[in-house]
């Protein structure tokens, strides 16, 4: 527990007091903020901003994992596995900012480059987590735990999907001041309270084995940390992206958190209930799936404009408005989330 404290400490101070130095650095590099000019007209005021904010997050999140072995946590292949597809979707990210500051445009890297990138992560994250944890990760399919529907070689496609998804949706929501700043920050705590949880009832300590955890409890206590860390660092930055943001994580920010996420959710057999943890992304790429089917269908856009946070700021909402409102549905989603986890441990025998 203390070596999950540190880590969520670490994380939070280290951004909380760093970003101001990468505000300053960044707009000294020109690294700005390249704006749709298709968009609602009061985003052209952030032209400018600083982005590429990602490089702090991912920086303190490597800061609080190493720190947190002065506790005398052990160092874990899991916890690395999973640490590294976070660090890895950030250079994807950040490859992605580089070209649109140095192109001066609003569009980075084509689609065919980012998705092979997103796949050489998930491929190298799947080698690892079934290869080298001995047998932490099963090659099944789960929900809110591992439903035991075993995939097979099809379970490497099956990374790739959840981390392409999980990274692409945050990117998609990363369009308001703070919006997908603060909803991960909500998820993740969701899985550090899950990571932790499944320590406490690991099957190597308890004597219910129905309602018990395969993870062990030196790599799921690792995997807490990453969670930890990632949880501090992210608040950290919001203190500085909220309304009106002093700065922008870009692709390199929401890639790595949206990887992050999703390998927090196969390491912790809890691949399925991400969907409902971070209903809010589910949701905002929902609305995107929608427009382009709808036009290419019909000729017509079913929203004024998606992702769908930009159709409530056209409709009349203030930007500050929707950036709550998206925040609570996203606590909500959290909320029912963690319930159905801990009704599922209840329902198999489990006590606390």
């Amino acid at each position: 527990m203390t070596a999950i404290l540190v880590a969520a400490a670490a994380g939070l101070f280290s951004t909380l007091l760093g970003t101001p130095i990468a505000i300053r650095l960044f707009r000294l590099w020109g690294w700005g903020q390249r704006i749709r000019e298709d968009g609602p007209k009061g985003h052209l005021e952030k032209m400018g901003t600083p982005t590429m904010g990602g490089v702090v997050i991912v920086s303190s999140m490597l800061l609080s994992y190493a720190l947190a072995r002065v506790t005398g946590s052990r160092v874990t292949i899991l916890g690395l596995s999973v640490l590294g597809a976070a660090v890895g979707l950030g250079v994807v990210g950040f490859t992605d900012d580089l070209i649109k500051i140095r192109r001066q445009r609003s569009l980075g890297l084509n689609k065919s480059a980012k998705i092979l990138g997103q796949a050489v992560v998930a491929i190298g994250f799947a080698v690892v987590v079934l290869h080298f944890t001995g047998g932490s990760v099963r090659p099944n399919l789960s929900f809110i735990r591992d439903t035991g529907l075993r995939l097979g070689l099809a379970f490497y496609l099956w990374i790739f999907v959840m981390l392409a998804a999980s990274s692409n949706a945050v990117n998609l929501t990363d369009g308001l001041d703070g919006l997908a700043s603060g909803s991960s920050a909500l998820v993740l705590a969701a899985y550090v309270i899950i990571s932790f949880w499944e320590v406490r009832h690991s099957c190597h300590l308890v004597s219910h084995p129905a309602a018990c955890y395969p993870i062990g409890t030196a790599a799921g206590l690792d995997v807490a940390i990453v969670a930890a860390g990632a949880l501090g660092a992210v608040a950290g930055f919001l203190w500085w992206n909220a309304a009106p943001a002093k700065i922008f994580m870009g692709d390199t920010g929401s890639l790595a958190l949206g990887g992050l996420l999703a390998a927090l959710a196969i390491v912790t057999s809890t691949q399925l209930l991400l969907l409902i943890l971070g209903g809010l992304y589910a949701l905002v790429t929902t609305s995107v799936i929608m427009q382009v089917v709808g036009f290419r269908l019909t000729g017509r856009r079913i929203f004024r404009m998606a992702p769908l946070h930009h159709h409530f700021e056209l409709v009349g909402w203030p930007e500050f408005t929707v950036i709550v409102r998206f925040w609570i549905l996203s606590g909500l989603a959290v909320a029912f989330g963690l319930g159905l986890f801990y009704a599922d441990f209840l329902r198999l025998g489990g006590s606390t």
